[in-house]
């Protein structure tokens, strides 16, 4: 299977664009065709009646891949270290990504933030997908 990197990107996104686990995203093995549904709606498709693991790859949770709550601890540690023991606390309560994204903002660090968390979530997928076999199209 060979397929654009940016649109696994794409569809990693849209899979983890509102509450976990709401959206899933598949990837057709033979084919490389890709498939999104929401049970929300707003599903431009109906998935296969063969989804399942041996034909098709689930799009994981960013979770999954180590992209919640341990990428701002990292992020933190590197470019607000003093700020660490504050963060840990922030991530323990609800509503922690919009206190955590307050701090960034405040400390002049959210546009550094958004670039980390993009460059972090790329090399973590790309490293998903080398375990996958997934091979790029230029």
């Amino acid at each position: 299977m060979k397929i654009k990197f940016s649109d696994i990107l794409e569809l990693f996104e849209m899979v983890n664009f509102g509450s976990p686990h709401s959206n899933e995203g598949y990837i057709n093995k033979s084919t490389g065709k890709t498939y999104f549904y929401s049970e929300f709606g707003d599903n431009e498709e109906e998935l296969p009646d063969d989804i399942d693991e041996e034909t098709y790859l689930f799009i994981p949770h960013k979770s999954e891949l180590n992209q919640g709550n341990d990428l701002a601890f990292d992020f933190t540690l590197e470019h607000l270290p003093s700020h660490y023991e504050n963060v840990r606390s922030i991530f323990r309560q609800k509503g922690a990504y919009a206190r955590f994204k307050s701090l960034l903002e405040s400390s002049g660090k959210i546009e550094l933030w958004y670039k980390f968390e993009a460059d972090q979530t790329e090399k973590a997928l790309r490293q998903w997908c080398e375990v996958q076999d997934v091979k790029f199209i230029d």
